[in-house]
């Protein structure tokens, strides 16, 4: 009851997914680039205080002054996760959906909602951990009018970054002589 067609077929399966598990990992997969080590850069901030908990704090404060609402929390890793959602709807985009819509009867979608997204890590940083690095990243996903991800991205502007770095100076300034 074994079709013997189907033989050749397995064996040549089987060689296909040997070879494939014997490929090895390039050289250059986990080589940061120049890029990689400038974002860094861009996204971290050492401040000269151990009390990463008090660190984290203010930044969940700020993040909700900043209107996002806090996802995850967890002190004990130093690690922050907000979020928030806007409209993405741009007028530009709009008048060309409906100008393509009249000339040709087809409705092209828009761009519709966006999340912006935002990841806090703390740690501690210095041979004696005197002192503390905070990391952000923002990212922001788009969806359009039907439900589809056009856009997904990290968001490299510098000026986001130092006036994020700017505020959380100025809230643990604050709270450091209880103002």
């Amino acid at each position: 009851m074994h079709d013997s067609r189907l033989l050749p077929l397995g064996l040549a399966l089987t060689l296909v997914l040997v070879v494939a598990g014997c490929t090895s990992i390039p050289a250059d997969a986990l080589k940061l680039s120049p890029e990689s080590l400038r974002d860094r850069q861009l996204q971290t901030r050492v401040f000269d205080t151990e009390e990463e908990a008090k660190i984290l704090a203010a930044c969940s404060a700020l993040l909700q002054d900043l209107g996002f609402s806090i996802d995850e929390s967890e002190t004990r890793l130093g690690v922050l996760t907000g979020s928030k959602d806007r409209s993405a709807l741009n007028a530009g985009q709009v008048a060309a959906s409906v100008i393509i819509a009249v000339l040709t009867g087809v409705v092209t979608p828009v761009d519709k909602n966006q999340k912006m997204r935002v990841s806090i890590v703390c740690r501690p940083v210095g041979e004696e951990k005197k002192r503390t690095a905070v990391r952000v990243t923002f990212q922001r996903i788009v969806w359009n009018t039907y439900g589809q991800v056009t856009t997904q991205e990290r968001i490299g502007d510098p000026a986001i970054y130092q006036e994020f770095f700017d505020k959380l100076s100025k809230a643990l300034f604050l709270e450091a002589h209880e103002i």
